[in-house]
């Protein structure tokens, strides 16, 4: 069966580091933007053709938001911690389960641990970069998964540089590149 990648829209940390490309907001989990929205809303009628039944999303709420606007409710939607961007900046350091339920009742969190992105918990500083060799055995992890797939045709909701690493392919804000025919 076909799968599918989609990048999130635009989100805010997207839009404030293009002003200023060198720093950090410090934004931490950043949500779409409204032209995040709307890029999202505008993929949803191109995504129609494709005949998606099923959904993976990153916990990270630009990626859950993504695919919220994209497929509604539509389509059964699977969070997966694995999908989640390489964490180099503020916005990927995920939101706790808890948060992520408050906000998107609808979806299933119970199997996320409190702190599913890469990191110690027990230490002070919030970004901890993931680690190259981390980042690579986890892209391949997916490649695999994926590469076994033989469910109905999947959507994954994800990030531009987990995307590069995984298929080789760097993809702009709400683009969907075939995966796998």
């Amino acid at each position: 069966m076909p799968i599918y990648l989609i990048r999130h829209g635009q989100s805010e940390f997207n839009a404030a580091h293009a002003e200023a490309p060198h720093i950090d907001p410090m934004l931490f989990d950043a949500p779409l933007t409204a032209l995040g929205i709307e890029q999202a809303k505008a993929l949803r009628q191109q995504v129609a053709g494709h005949r998606i039944e099923h959904v993976i999303a990153s916990p990270l709420i630009r990626a859950i938001q993504t695919a919220m606007h994209i497929f509604g409710d539509d389509h059964p939607i699977t969070i997966n911690p694995d999908m989640r961007e390489n964490l180099l900046s503020s916005c990927d350091v995920g939101s706790h389960p808890n948060d992520l339920k408050k906000r998107f009742g609808h979806l299933d969190f119970d199997h996320l641990p409190a702190q599913w992105w890469h990191g110690d918990p027990e230490r002070e500083d919030r970004i901890q970069v993931e680690p190259e060799a981390v980042f690579r055995a986890r892209a391949s992890a997916v490649r695999a998964y994926l590469d076994q797939w033989e469910g109905p045709t999947l959507a994954v909701v994800g990030h531009g540089t987990f995307f590069t690493e995984l298929a080789g392919y760097h993809m702009q804000n709400c683009e969907i590149h075939q995966y796998r025919a």
